[in-house]
């Protein structure tokens, strides 16, 4: 895994440090991903607040957030929508992560990290796992309609720090 290079969308590569970014978190505190250094992060774009797919994969990874703190990892979860819908959504689902808000400018970090669906304005389902130094090791990115599976994440955890 650490000696593989992918791209995702033409975004990010893995074994190059990822793009930095700040973004305002549900209450409007920014959060700026190289003051995370440290500790592994991992990024979860999604399309919608409220959407089917959406709340079926946060929903899993709240519920197996364990698996992440186990490892030390801080999960990030990032879509194009306003920080108040995202508020409204963690505080409905009750997320125990981050939701970013990537409203303004629209979809910058999402364009960034080569997960934006440019024509819809929309960040696709892409992850991306840094380790503690923020660089890339690994990161997929999904067609349309198609959810990430929990057992990609797993396999992606347990290959820090190989």
């Amino acid at each position: 895994m650490g000696t593989q290079t992918t791209t995702a969308s033409g975004g990010v590569v893995v074994g190059q440090p990822a793009p930095d970014f700040e973004l305002p978190d549900t209450h409007g505190t920014p959060v700026r991903l190289s003051g995370l250094r440290g500790a592994p992060v991992a990024l979860v774009f999604f399309p919608f607040v409220f959407s089917g797919i959406c709340t079926s994969e946060l929903c899993e990874l709240r519920d197996h957030l364990a698996d992440f703190a186990a490892r030390g990892v801080r999960l990030l979860a990032i879509s194009t929508d306003a920080m108040f819908a995202q508020r409204a959504w963690a505080e409905a689902e009750g997320f125990g992560f981050d939701l970013l808000s990537d409203f303004w400018p629209h979809g910058a970090v999402s364009r960034a990290y080569g997960v934006l669906d440019e024509a819809n304005g929309h960040a696709l389902r892409g992850s991306v796992l840094l380790d503690a130094d923020g660089v890339v090791r690994w990161s997929v990115v999904n067609p349309r309609g198609q959810a990430r599976e929990l057992a990609a994440y797993r396999a992606a955890l347990a290959g820090l720090g190989e």
